[in-house]
């Protein structure tokens, strides 16, 4: 029987495109390094805004279709081979933004029981023993109500998970540190007018700010950034990208990080290989060789 690897990664994340956005190179990197690398996403994205002209005609279940083959090939680009889709292929759809109506779809993610939709990612869990799980904070970085969700079950499985035999080492939540953000911003609005894109946008914009002390650790992707901008790119109906920066439906350019930053929320930060500033320079620090 082959072993398991003895580095196992498990990410949650609403939306395609919200894992190669938030964590590509962090993934690229440890899939390279022969880590598993297992992504579970929570929906299909169906309520996304599409960009391209020539895909407006995609709404609803043929968009989280179309939008199921961009993740594909995200995963291609990142060297990532297990990726899931909670609880199945359109078992719980995009909520929409907050506040709009359709977060009142009961077939919405949003709407999902809270414990049933952990049970899906308990199996996940039990079936991968990850030693680090990476998710949102409780306000899913920016208040959309499936990061928010997705944080809830997430946080939810794991504490199931331990109850059914598997306790998760480390556990980590998606963060920007401020001074980080305001630097890069500062360097967008100097090479702007040679983007093809001209509208700034602005630090609030980034899911995940936090003051620089809430942030642990560092996962240096530089070497990977090639293929995290791939993997956005072609997340094509919600992702326009011109490295080092990018797009979104609303226009507004904000950098591409190649270096990813984490909170530690769960386990413990033990000395070992440190980033420059002091933080951890690696998510699996002190999980060692465990089974």
């Amino acid at each position: 029987m082959t072993e398991p690897p003895s580095r196992r990664l498990l990410l949650v994340h609403a939306h395609p495109d919200d894992e190669s956005i938030n964590n590509g190179a962090t993934m690229a990197r440890y899939a390279a390094e022969g880590a598993r690398v297992t992504l579970v996403t929570c929906t299909l994205g169906e309520r996304g805004e599409v960009i391209p002209s020539e895909l407006q005609h995609l709404t609803g279940t043929a968009l989280g279709e179309y939008r199921l083959g961009e993740l594909t090939a995200a995963m291609r680009a990142l060297g990532v081979g297990d990726f899931r889709l909670l609880g199945g292929p359109g078992r719980y759809r995009d909520s929409g933004m907050m506040g709009l109506a359709d977060n009142d779809d009961p077939a919405c993610f949003w709407q999902a029981d809270v414990d049933e939709a952990s049970a899906h990612l308990v199996r996940v869990i039990l079936e991968v023993r990850p030693h680090v799980l990476v998710t949102y904070d409780d306000n899913g970085g920016y208040g959309h109500p499936d990061h928010i969700q997705a944080h809830r079950v997430a946080m939810r499985a794991a504490d199931l998970a331990a109850e059914a035999g598997w306790t998760i080492p480390k556990i980590y939540w998606n963060r920007v540190p401020r001074s980080v953000g305001e630097e890069a911003f500062e360097r967008l609005a100097e090479v702007l007018p040679g983007l093809p894109f001209d509208k700034p946008g602005v630090l609030d914009d980034v899911p995940g700010v936090v003051d620089d002390d809430r942030v642990t650790t560092e996962i240096d992707g530089t070497q990977y950034a090639a293929a995290k901008a791939a993997a956005m790119a072609a997340h094509a109906t919600q992702v326009t990208v011109a490295e080092p920066y990018f797009i979104l439906s609303n226009e507004l350019a904000q950098p591409v990080f190649t270096t990813e930053y984490y909170e530690l929320v769960r386990g413990e930060s033990v000395r070992g290989e440190r980033a420059p500033g002091g933080r951890e320079a690696d998510l699996f620090a002190g999980v060692g060789e465990a089974s």
